[in-house]
């Protein structure tokens, strides 16, 4: 009985540490996308305050939250973007900021959509995709307010109010405007990526 007992938690342990191995490939990959996405594929918008950005970055933040799970999803995201930052000269000083909320915006998702949707044992495709705006519309939501405020505080102490103040503006405006499409394009996304992640095996149950 102990041999028995002792095999069963040795293939446990195997498999949840190769579960976890398999969370930090991928979250690996989510990071270079992200990275890939915010400094190609990207829109820049030269403001008095400052440049924003009309970016798709955070859908991979997003997605991978809902993929991976809060840790893993948010580091994944919150990495790729920061590199992103630190590379780009206008952006590296607020790169400590981008990691934060990209963190944060990657935890909000997960929690809510794993803990309290289930998405990933679900079987009901509309209560899983209702799930999935919910949790990715939270954590955007988060995302727009935090965002543009914490560089507002950023531009406020090193700029000076008045650019401060039309660089928050803008940037709380654009984000927003990424948020939307965010929450469209994760939501097709993910829900096109289930079955065929189930197929291969790569799709984790949280």
């Amino acid at each position: 009985m102990k041999t028995v007992q002792a095999n069963s938690y040795s293939e446990a342990y195997g498999s949840e540490k190769s579960q976890s191995l398999k969370k930090l490939a991928f979250a690996a990959i989510f990071a270079a996308l992200t990275y890939v996405v915010f400094t190609f594929l990207s829109i820049p918008v030269p403001t008095p305050g400052g440049k924003v950005t009309i970016t798709l970055g955070n859908a991979f933040v997003v997605l991978g939250a809902l993929l991976l799970g809060s840790v893993y999803g948010g580091l994944g995201g919150a990495v790729g973007l920061t590199i992103a930052d630190l590379i780009d000269p206008v952006y590296i000083v607020e790169a400590p900021v981008t990691f934060l909320v990209k963190f944060l915006l990657g935890v909000i998702v997960g929690v809510i959509a794993h803990r309290a949707g289930h998405i990933t044992t679900g079987q009901d495709p509309k209560k899983v995709t209702r799930w999935v705006i919910i949790a990715s519309a939270a954590g955007l939501v988060f995302n727009t307010f935090a965002d543009p405020g914490l560089r507002y505080i950023y531009k406020l102490l090193v700029l000076g109010r008045p650019a401060a103040e039309v660089s928050f503006a803008i940037n709380f405006t654009v984000t927003a405007i990424n948020a939307a499409a965010t929450l469209v394009f994760t939501t097709v996304l993910y829900m096109a990526l289930r079955i065929p992640l189930k197929k291969a095996g790569l799709f984790f149950r949280l």
